[in-house]
């Protein structure tokens, strides 16, 4: 009889107990900590960069198209047949109203919009040229592009901000050269005149 409550005083001993409990306590706690570090992953979320944006617009409901150029040092030529290069890209390729038709619900509505962006996600130091070309004219009028230059990082900054006018169809105009540095700085914004189109 001593033995058998010997044997009952040694299965139920109250610091194994509370051991026990203790150790899973802090199982428990490092298994919701892990959990509340990694959160869920976002997912089809891309960050976008750029270091420079290039936006070229001419007046809303100008039926006219106007084509974006930009070379940078690496002499890299963007343009809408060649939509990339280098860490160039041109994100829309704008033709006046032949593209600018949306059907929403069932209704055709009209963007009046005239833009297209150049997004320079990255730099080399040298010489960037940005250079407008009248493609096809629907009015055989003259048209006014502006063309402005934001250097997007550490912060906004505004490069250049310019209104040129191209007279008729087949007109090339350097709207902007500039350099940049390999701090990231920008100098030498001038209009001299350079010719991207006849290297096609």
């Amino acid at each position: 009889m001593a033995m058998l409550r010997k044997r009952r005083q040694d299965d139920i001993d109250p610091f194994s107990d509370l051991l026990f409990n203790t150790l899973l306590a802090f199982v428990m706690l490092f298994a919701i900590a892990l959990i509340a570090m990694n959160p869920k992953a976002k997912t089809g979320v891309i960050d976008a960069k750029a270091e420079f944006i290039i936006t070229v617009t001419w007046p809303d409901m100008n039926p006219n198209d106007i084509d974006t150029w930009v070379q940078d040092p690496g002499q890299n030529l963007i343009w809408f047949r060649q939509r990339e290069g280098g860490m160039m890209h041109l994100d829309r390729d704008d033709r006046g109203l032949a593209n600018d038709t949306l059907i929403v619900n069932g209704q055709q509505i009209v963007n009046p919009l005239n833009q297209e962006v150049v997004t320079v996600r990255g730099y080399a130091p040298g010489e960037y040229t940005v250079n407008l070309f009248y493609y096809e004219s629907k009015t055989n009028e003259p048209v006014d592009v502006t063309v402005s230059v934001v250097k997007v990082n550490p912060r906004a900054e505004v490069v250049f901000y310019g209104t040129t006018q191209l007279a008729r169809k087949g007109d090339e105009v350097t709207a902007v050269r500039f350099t940049v540095g390999g701090d990231g700085r920008v100098t030498g914004v001038n209009t001299l005149p350079k010719s991207l189109v006849q290297r096609i």
